[in-house]
């Protein structure tokens, strides 16, 4: 019988629920920047902040922490640049859901091959609504002539991944609930999200 995967908060041991809520918000945060997860996990993991499951112990490895924070840096400055950050975000789709289910993989290694399953498609999805909502922002926002908005949106995405990653290692149901709020609006407006990304990539589909 597998044992129910945990993590270690600063001496407290988070199991089931609370392990669902770390790895919901940790999802959505990947599918918004994912360096930016990664380097926050990896930091807090290495700092004796956390402890994460055998299955993710690679990222407190400092060569991990130190590429995951120059690739922050790098995205930090290439998502800001209007046109070439939707260039960026498309290339992205085959990087942050892949890293987030990756991420739901491991840290649920210890569950049933089912439940750890479940796990990988939940992070893998939840992470595809976010950066999905993203992109389709960053479209309507792209032909806007002043780039105040641009670096704005940017900015605050680059913030909530941040925060939603620190936020569910300390409270992690109240990061889920955040989560949970912006899929019940994202569903609300998953029309407008498909309709926006196919239109502004439709050219270069039909090319």
């Amino acid at each position: 019988m597998n044992r129910l995967a945990s993590i270690t908060f600063s001496g407290s041991q988070f199991v089931g629920p609370q392990l669902v809520g770390l790895l919901i918000a940790v999802s959505f945060a990947a599918g918004l920047n994912v360096y930016a997860t990664v380097a926050t996990l990896g930091l807090l993991a290495h700092t004796r902040w956390l402890e994460l499951p055998p299955g993710l112990h690679l990222l407190t490895n400092w060569w991990v922490i130190a590429a995951a924070i120059a690739l922050f840096a790098i995205e930090f400055f290439a998502d800001k640049i209007p046109a070439f950050d939707l260039f960026w975000n498309a290339f992205h789709t085959f990087v942050r859901i892949p890293v987030a289910a990756l991420i739901a993989y491991n840290a649920t290694s210890q569950l049933s091959p089912e439940m750890q399953l479940l796990a990988t498609l939940a992070g893998g999805a939840i992470a595809l609504a976010a950066h999905g909502t993203k992109t389709a922002a960053r479209v309507a926002v792209t032909p806007s002539p002043e780039p105040i908005s641009n670096f704005a949106l940017s900015a605050g995405e680059d913030t909530l991944a941040v925060f939603l990653t620190w936020l569910a290692t300390q409270h992690p149901f109240a990061a889920a609930g955040i989560v949970a709020a912006f899929l019940i609006v994202i569903v609300v407006m998953l029309r407008w999200i498909v309709r926006t990304i196919t239109r502004a990539f439709r050219p270069f589909m039909s090319s």
